[in-house]
């Protein structure tokens, strides 16, 4: 956003922070949040960096490929687990898997 929009919005009335102060998060489920979005961006990164499609990833899950966008989307109704197997599908080792957590 341009510094003069912001102003302009500010001086409106409008304040601006982040999501977990908007949702009053707890430290807990902001790390939560953060390391969801860490793996599901490492998997968007995989995937593409292989050239597989999203198409070729939901069938070798097993799944969809509207559901496999949603998981790079950073979905929060996409499970932990869908997204590590997705890593492991990809041909992720258990340590790269836990760097792309972090």
């Amino acid at each position: 956003m341009r510094a003069g929009t912001k102003r302009r919005l500010e001086a409106a009335g409008w304040r601006f922070g982040n999501y977990d102060d908007f949702l009053n998060l707890t430290d807990a489920e902001v790390a939560l949040v953060e390391m969801h979005a860490s793996l599901a961006a490492a998997l968007k990164a995989r995937r593409a960096r292989l050239g597989v499609t999203q198409v070729t990833l939901a069938k070798r899950l097993h799944s969809s490929q509207s559901r496999v966008a949603k998981m790079e989307a950073g979905n929060p109704a996409v499970s932990f687990e869908l997204l590590i197997r997705a890593m492991l599908v990809l041909g992720a080792s258990r340590r790269e898997v836990s760097a792309a957590i972090r």
